[in-house]
Formats: C-alpha cells, sequence, structure tokens
C-alpha cells in the first residue's frame, strides 16, 4: 500500500518535458564549460610559481563553488512554474517532502561544508596571526568548529525532510548492545580522539616517536591520527592507542646531532676543537632545517683509554636534515684532520639523535 502511494505520488515525473531537460543540461554545461575557460585564462595570465601555489588554487575553488551552485540555483529557478518541483514525495508528520525541500537540504549540508572549509583557511589565520596562537591550537579549534557546524548542518537538514529521531532512537536503542560491542573501538578512538584535540598531548607539527619511529603530527581526526615518518611513509595511528601507550614528544626539547669523535693521545686538543667547530660550522651553511641560533657546539667530552673524545652538537629544526648534516660533518672532520696530520683514535665512533631539554 505505501509502496502503491509513492508510485502514485511520483507520477508527476511523467509531466516532466524532455525539451526542459535537454536545455537545462546545455545551460549546465555553458556554466561549467565558461567556469574552465575562466580558468583556462587564469592560468595563462598567472604563471609565476606563487601564483600557482596561491592564487590559482584559490580561483579555482571560487569557480567550482559558483559553477556547482550556480547549476543547482538554475535547476531551481529554472523548474520553478513546474508544480512537481513542489509536489510532494512523502508526508511525514503533516510535512510535504519535495524535491524541493530535498535540494535545500543538500544545499544547506554541502554549503555548511565548504563555507566552514574557507573561514577556517581565510578567515580564522588573521585572528590566530593577531593573538599569536600556535599550530596545534590552531588545528584543535578548526576541527572543532568544523564538526560543530557540520553537525547542525545535518541536524537542520534532516528536519527539514521530515526526519524522525524518535524512530530512529528506538532502533539505536534496540540495537544499541549489538552496535554497542561491534564499534567499541571506534567509540574509544573517538572518545581518545577528543581527549587528544582538547588536552592537547600531542599537535600538527609536533615530533613525536611511536614504537621506535620518528616523524611529524600532520592531522588529528577523531579516529585516528597521521605522523610522517621521515623514510617509511606516513602512520595512521589510532588515538586510543596514543593515549593507552608510551609516547615520546619532542616538542619542549631542543633537537641536535650529536657526533663523538675519538682522537688519538698526544693531539692538541685546542687545535682538534678549533677544526671540528670548524667543519659543523661549513657543514651548517646554507642548510634548510638548521637552527642559526645557537650556534654549533664543539666539547671535550671525555678521556679514555687510547682516546680522547669530542661531541660535536649542531641544533636542528626538524630530524629530517639529521642524516645529511652528520654525514657532511663527517666528510669535512676526516678531510680537515687528513690535512692537518690528526690521527683519528682506535675508538667505535658513535651517532645519536640526542635530545637536550630547551630552555
Amino acid at each position: 500500500m505505501a509502496d502503491h502511494q509513492i508510485q502514485h505520488r511520483l507520477d508527476f515525473l511523467k509531466n516532466v518535458s524532455v525539451m526542459d531537460i535537454i536545455l537545462f543540461f546545455i545551460y549546465a554545461l555553458l556554466i561549467f564549460g565558461t567556469k574552465s575557460l575562466i580558468l583556462f585564462i587564469i592560468r595563462k595570465i598567472y604563471r609565476s610559481e606563487n601564483s600557482k601555489n596561491n592564487f590559482i588554487p584559490t580561483a579555482e575553488s571560487i569557480l567550482n563553488w559558483l559553477a556547482f551552485y550556480g547549476t543547482i540555483i538554475l535547476f531551481i529557478f529554472y523548474f520553478s512554474k513546474e508544480k512537481w518541483l513542489f509536489a510532494p514525495i512523502y508526508s511525514v508528520k503533516g510535512i510535504n517532502v519535495s524535491l524541493f525541500l530535498i535540494l535545500v537540504a543538500f544545499m544547506i549540508i554541502t554549503l555548511a561544508n565548504r563555507l566552514v572549509q574557507a573561514f577556517n583557511s581565510y578567515i580564522m589565520p588573521l585572528a590566530y596571526n593577531r593573538f599569536n596562537i600556535d599550530i596545534g591550537t590552531r588545528y584543535t579549534i578548526n576541527r572543532l568548529l568544523y564538526y560543530t557546524v557540520m553537525i547542525i548542518a545535518v541536524i537542520s537538514s534532516l528536519a527539514i525532510v521530515g526526519f524522525n529521531w524518535r524512530a530512529i532512537a528506538v532502533v539505536l536503542s534496540t540495537l544499541g548492545i549489538g552496535i554497542g560491542f561491534g564499534l567499541r573501538n571506534v567509540a574509544a578512538n573517538f572518545v581518545s580522539g577528543l581527549i587528544i584535540l582538547f588536552e592537547q598531548p600531542l599537535e600538527v607539527g609536533e615530533v613525536i616517536e611511536v614504537d621506535g619511529q620518528k616523524g611529524v603530527v600532520t592531522k588529528i581526526k577523531l579516529r585516528s591520527t597521521s605522523v610522517k615518518l621521515y623514510k617509511e611513509g606516513t602512520l595512521v595511528i589510532p588515538n586510543q592507542y596514543l593515549i593507552e601507550n608510551m609516547v615520546k614528544n619532542f616538542a619542549d626539547e631542543k633537537l641536535c646531532t650529536d657526533i663523538s669523535v675519538a682522537v688519538a693521545y698526544g693531539t692538541d686538543t685546542k687545535k682538534a676543537e678549533a677544526l671540528l667547530h670548524e667543519a659543523a660550522v661549513l657543514a651548517t651553511e646554507g642548510e634548510e632545517g638548521v637552527l642559526q641560533t645557537p650556534p654549533p657546539v664543539v666539547t671535550f667530552k671525555d678521556i679514555k683509554e687510547g682516546s680522547l673524545i669530542f661531541s660535536v652538537e649542531i641544533p636542528l629544526q626538524n630530524a629530517r636534515m639529521k642524516e645529511t648534516i652528520e654525514s657532511k660533518v663527517r666528510h669535512l672532520i676526516i678531510s680537515s684532520f687528513y690535512k692537518n696530520k690528526i690521527q683519528v683514535a682506535d675508538y667505535i665512533m658513535e651517532e645519536n639523535l640526542s635530545s637536550s631539554k630547551g630552555d
């Protein structure tokens, strides 16, 4: 009976003119064709690297917006005099849900999604810069704002199309136990995601170590966190794992290389120290990822059997340059020692990525 009623209410589609549909698609193609033409012209005019990275992506996003919503608005206005656009498809609690209402609900969700993303990308950074808010807090505020707006948009859209919340609540309560067992890990990760976003034990842009693997936090979502490793791709870690396990965070620490060099007894220690410092300075010139201040530090670290131990520390902005800088320093040290006839001791050299507490 219900199927018969829905089929009866869909009979209005028989009155849709094929010619009107064809003309509508022609107009829609003109809209998207105009968008593509404008974008082509923009790319021809603005060819600089800065424009390709900033202006053109922004212009393309705006043009896509205009084309997408322009087509939907065209559809509504083009068929605004047709009864079938406003004819009820079904009724819920006295609400006659038509194709028009469904389109409005769809536009609310998609427009809310695009607007909140644009707001977070272009408006919020102005406030962040004004109040010197760090990158981790920015990310947290953006995610919470996005989720809040989208929840409101979805609830409003479902209300427009007559969504029966009581019926859904009854179904969920009936299936709650089964769903609870099946989705307990998802729920745990969701709650852990909220804890990470609010308490901020780790933030986007920070270097962390998980199970012996170091990487930079790139995304914190409600279910998982993405960590970009320096050589081995990206780790997608369930948030529950980050909350329940030991994770080393390098956010409050100063990262630096620590290269231990052993020279033989009888070596002029002042001369060796000066050569090591010169090699460290030369290795860091023009290199990205190396902090300019404080400068490299060379320390006469220890005296052991048959060797004098020196330590070369170079402050790093991030750990990505560790191996490159250390390799460069070693080459320069060996070359400098050879030219100045300084003998390396019969001692195993150790290289470690050390972390000394920041000021």
